[in-house]
C-alpha cells in the first residue's frame, strides 16, 4: 500500500505531497526532510528503494525533480518503480514538456 507521494527538487524544497494514511503536520515536516536528505545523498549508481524505518521509499529522478513514494514492506518496489515512469511518461505525451507547476495541478486534480 502507498503510505505517501512526495515531488522533490534538487534543493530539497517539497513541490508536492500528498499522504494516504494520517500524519501529524509537524511529523511531516520532520519525515519529508528525512526523506529528501537520504534521496539527494545517494548517487545515481546506487539503488532506487531505500528501507526506511517501518517502510521502503521508491524514488526516481526526472531532471531537477525526484518522485518519491513510500511503501509498506509488504508492496512491490519494481512495481511502483514503473507506476511512477508511466506516469510522468503519460503526462509529458499527453501535455508534451509537462512542467512541475503541471504535475502538482493533476495531482491534486486526480486525487479530488
Amino acid at each position: 500500500m502507498i503510505k505517501f507521494f512526495l515531488m522533490v527538487n534538487k534543493q530539497g524544497q517539497t513541490r508536492l505531497s500528498r499522504y494516504y494514511e494520517h500524519v501529524e503536520i509537524n511529523k511531516r515536516t520532520m519525515l519529508e526532510a528525512e526523506v529528501i536528505k537520504n534521496c539527494l545523498s545517494r548517487s545515481k549508481d546506487q539503488c532506487s528503494f531505500i528501507e526506511y524505518k517501518d517502510f521502503k521509499l521508491v524514488y526516481r529522478q526526472y531532471a531537477a525533480l525526484f518522485v518519491v513514494v513510500g511503501i509498506d514492506q509488504t508492496e512491490n518496489e519494481m512495481a511502483v518503480y514503473e507506476l511512477i515512469h508511466n506516469f510522468v511518461e503519460v503526462l509529458d505525451k499527453y501535455f508534451s514538456r509537462v512542467s512541475e507547476l503541471d504535475v502538482s495541478f493533476l495531482l491534486s486534480e486526480i486525487h479530488l
